[in-house]
């Protein structure tokens, strides 16, 4: 194995190392990040009833832990009877809910401890126009109440995705970087050192250069793969396959305009000579026809 092998397999063992650490560090922080959340809206529900409360000239008795009834729904409970305004209500849970940022749609409930009868409910809409909030400004009698509010259940595709799409963007820099390294196919030893010479043109492979009635053209190393096949084989048919295999597809890469691009190049170049030209053979390939 040369050294730029060991060089890149060094160095593909480090990026799929960084990879695998990326990809969990991203799926700790999620999770973490959702638990972190869950418990900031559990922190503003006992905030609501908190003020509720304080709205009612209660100051002193308990706001009871809140609990998760099911997914997305949490009950507020109360150590005392208690009144409440419904408009104050409304504009104290819009007020606290609003720094929940997963929060868009969700629907509060008052329901009487003794009969579970609804009291009291209201559902606010990230649309504004899609709020339902009725009997503003009515005072409620002194009772036991429960407070049920119930959250519309936020899009995780949509924060996935995100992930997803970063993991892609880095996958994609990874497989960039990967291509790069990968050594480029190096010409055959035999044919490197070698002149070519068809009509007045002098290809000089290992130079990477084209001599035409004393004028220098240069070729880029891609060029020069490309001619050499044709150098090697003057007024042959060359299929458009071998070609592509040869020069992209070993390469990692498989386009097929690239090869009528470096085609319509070459053609460029050798037109200091007429006598030489790259034809197009239909259906079959190319053929470096030299017309001495």
């Amino acid at each position: 194995m040369s050294n730029r092998q060991k060089l890149l397999s060094g160095k593909l063992k480090y990026i799929i190392a960084l990879l695998l650490l990326v990809l969990i560090s991203l799926a700790f922080f999620v999770n973490n990040t959702s638990d972190f959340d869950i418990s900031r809206r559990e922190v503003l529900l006992r905030r609501i009833g908190h003020e509720i409360l304080l709205q009612s000239g209660d100051s002193t008795s308990r706001v009871l832990p809140i609990k998760k009834i099911a997914e997305n729904e949490y009950q507020i409970s109360f150590e005392k009877e208690f009144t409440f305004q419904t408009d104050s209500l409304v504009n104290t849970t819009k007020r606290l809910l609003a720094k929940d940022y997963h929060v868009t749609d969700y629907v509060v409930n008052v329901i009487n401890c003794d009969n579970s009868s609804v009291a009291y409910g209201y559902a606010i809409s990230k649309n504004k126009k899609e709020d339902i909030v009725a009997c503003i400004g009515r005072k409620q009698p002194i009772a036991c109440y429960n407070i049920i509010v119930k959250f519309k259940p936020s899009n995780g595709f949509t924060a996935n995705y995100k992930y997803f799409l970063a993991g892609l963007v880095f996958l994609a820099f990874i497989g960039f970087v990967f291509w790069k390294l990968k050594p480029k196919k190096e010409l055959p030893k035999d044919l490197s050192n070698k002149l070519f010479t068809f009509g007045s043109v002098v290809f000089d492979a290992q130079k990477r250069q084209l001599e035409i009635n004393a004028e220098t053209i240069d070729l880029t190393a891609t060029e020069t793969r490309l001619l050499l096949i044709f150098a090697s084989s003057p007024n042959e048919t060359i299929e458009r396959s071998r070609l592509q295999k040869e020069i992209w597809e070993d390469e990692g890469v498989i386009v097929g305009r690239s090869l009528d691009m470096f085609i319509s190049k070459l053609r460029k170049k050798l037109e200091l000579d007429p006598k030489i030209n790259i034809v197009v053979i239909r259906g079959k390939g190319y053929k470096l026809e030299v017309n001495v």
